[in-house]
């Protein structure tokens, strides 16, 4: 037996996490996984994932490949162990710098090499000029954000948390709150 029995402060923030992966477009169980290891902050092997969230061991091999495609969790070896662990930062920033990159390869690339093509394509002459328009501008938007969204990940923890709190204090600025 390797289950351990969730505190309430534990299975809260893991249930919740869970729901909020589905909302994020993740499966509730990768993401719970993912809370688990993030909660608790050290190595744990499938079945002992297997059994602390009693859901199907299938699942949850499942779930940590889904998990290392994201490159949200590694392997460990333990000594004297043949078993697998699975083990996830418990820095709260390389997670987000890691889910920054992922989703921008995942989404922002396919969209913005989707939106090149259509521009380059022999026939966008034909279309209508206006929307030619909304596709160069998309494509723009796409590149400015995506471009932006790498400078900030490369920033250090600290300074990107500066950043963050500037972009609120001119948005107060601008709209007249500060």
């Amino acid at each position: 037996m390797f289950s351990m029995k969730l505190t309430p402060i534990a299975e809260r923030f893991i249930l919740h996490w869970g729901e909020m992966g589905t909302k994020w477009g993740v499966n509730r169980t990768v993401a719970q996984i993912h809370a688990l290891l993030f909660f608790y902050g050290r190595p744990m092997h499938a079945e002992e994932i297997t059994e602390t969230l009693s859901v199907a061991r299938s699942n949850v091999s499942n779930c940590l490949k889904e998990l290392q495609n994201w490159n949200l969790i590694h392997v460990v070896h333990i000594i004297g162990d043949r078993r697998d662990y699975f083990s996830t930062s418990t820095d709260v920033w390389e997670l987000m710098r890691t889910v920054v990159h992922e989703r921008k390869v995942r989404e922002f690339n396919p969209v913005i090499q989707a939106l090149q093509d259509c521009l380059e394509d022999p026939t966008a002459q034909q279309e209508d000029p206006a929307a030619m328009e909304r596709i160069r501008e998309t494509l723009l938007l796409m590149k400015t954000t995506s471009t932006w969204a790498e400078e900030m990940i490369k920033l250090k923890p600290e300074t990107l948390a500066k950043v963050m709190r500037l972009g609120a204090k001119i948005q107060n600025l601008l709209h007249g709150d500060g």
